[in-house]
């Protein structure tokens, strides 16, 4: 079993990583959160990961925590959940909002997962209500909504760092729908203090 990967990246692909680990370049399947965060073309990255074992495949998924890896294994014991679909949920909502999700019974946060519907939520919170107490959040579920990477990226480019402009993007709490754009401003209002 490959337990993880320490490597240069060198690139980032629709859903994974693609890592040269000693001359060998592995597609690595992952969650927007992780290809978002782990680094740019020509670091140094490290992913703990998970191989995934079907009769007509082999394939390797990795993810920047012990804890993201931690509830992706725990999300593909779900019936009707394989990877793709778990590397979706993680995509969406971040472990300890998933948990929040899943011990406060909302289903409405769980179905706006592309390709989770209500029948698969209702399945995630009676397959899981209890595994995931020690990480839930005492508020409600913080969805990663549509194009937050973008947003990330541009405070980034302006030279915030990760954590804080995640910090600012959670603080201005953008509404549903928001543009990009707007989403950006309401950022650096946040970062600028008001």
């Amino acid at each position: 079993m490959i337990a993880g990967l320490i490597g240069t990246l060198e690139g980032v692909v629709a859903d994974a990583l693609l890592i040269n680990a000693g001359g060998v370049i592995y597609r690595v399947g992952t969650s927007t959160t992780t290809a978002g965060e782990i680094g740019t073309a020509g670091s140094t990255v490290r992913v703990y990961t998970h191989l995934f074992v079907r009769e007509d495949q082999l394939t390797l998924y990795g993810f920047a925590t012990e804890l993201e890896l931690r509830v992706f294994e725990i999300l593909i014991t779900v019936t009707g959940v394989g990877p793709r679909l778990a590397c979706a949920i993680l995509s969406r909502l971040r472990p300890d909002a998933l948990a929040g999700a899943i011990e406060g019974e909302q289903i409405d946060v769980l179905s706006t997962v592309p390709g989770v519907g209500k029948r698969t939520a209702s399945r995630l919170v009676v397959e899981l209500k209890g595994k995931f107490a020690d990480l839930a959040t005492s508020g409600p579920a913080r969805l990663v909504l549509a194009g937050e990477d973008d947003v990330m990226a541009a405070l980034r480019a302006l030279g915030y760092t990760t954590g804080e402009a995640r910090e600012a993007i959670v603080a201005s709490r953008p509404e549903p729908g928001a543009t990009v754009e707007a989403r950006i401003v309401a950022a650096l209002r946040q970062l600028a203090g008001g």
